[in-house]
C-alpha cells in the first residue's frame, strides 16, 4: 500500500512540476492524495480556515495551512527568489546550519507550487519513516500452525 501511495504522490509531484498555476482541482488532488490528517482531525476551526482559504483562492495561505496541520514537526526552512524561480526548503531542524540539516528542497517558477512541491516530498519523506522497520507478522496463523517449546532446560 506504501509503494501505490508513493507512486500516486510522485506523479502528483511530476504534475505539479509541470503546472503552471495553482487550480483548485490541483489543491483538491493534493488534499486528496498527500493530507492524512486533513480528513479525520476532528478540529473544525482548522479545516473550515483551510475551507475558507480555498474558497478564497488564497492558495499560498493554503499551502501553508496544510504543512501546518499535516506536518507539524516541519517547519519552511528558506523560501528564495533566483533566476526566474521560487526556491523552497522544507526542514525538522530549522535551527542547525545548512551543511547538517537534511532539508527537502524543491523549485518552481510559481511561489504556491514551490512550496506544495516540498509538501508534497516532505509528505512522502514522513510517511516512509513513521512505517515500522521490521514487517510486521501476519495477524492469524496458518493452517499448517503447530506451536512448539524450544527451551532446552536440562
Amino acid at each position: 500500500m506504501l509503494l501505490s501511495e508513493n507512486r500516486d504522490l510522485a506523479a502528483l509531484g511530476a504534475r505539479m512540476l509541470a503546472a503552471t498555476t495553482v487550480t483548485p482541482e490541483l489543491v483538491a488532488e493534493i488534499i486528496d492524495l498527500a493530507c492524512r490528517r486533513l480528513p479525520s482531525l476532528g478540529q473544525p476551526d482548522k479545516t473550515g480556515r483551510i475551507e475558507r482559504l480555498i474558497d478564497a483562492r488564497a492558495w499560498t495561505d493554503v499551502a501553508l495551512a496544510l504543512i501546518e496541520v499535516e506536518l507539524p514537526l516541519w517547519h519552511i526552512r528558506r523560501i528564495a527568489y533566483d533566476a526566474g524561480e521560487w526556491h523552497c526548503a522544507l526542514s525538522r531542524q530549522r535551527g542547525l546550519p545548512d551543511w547538517l540539516d537534511e532539508a527537502i528542497e524543491c523549485r518552481h517558477a510559481d511561489l504556491t507550487l514551490a512550496i506544495l512541491c516540498a509538501f508534497v516530498e516532505a509528505e512522502v519523506v514522513a510517511a516512509s519513516s513513521s512505517r515500522p522497520s521490521v514487517p510486521l507478522a501476519p495477524g492469524t496463523a496458518g493452517p499448517l500452525y503447530d506451536p512448539m517449546c524450544c527451551d532446552n532446560v536440562a
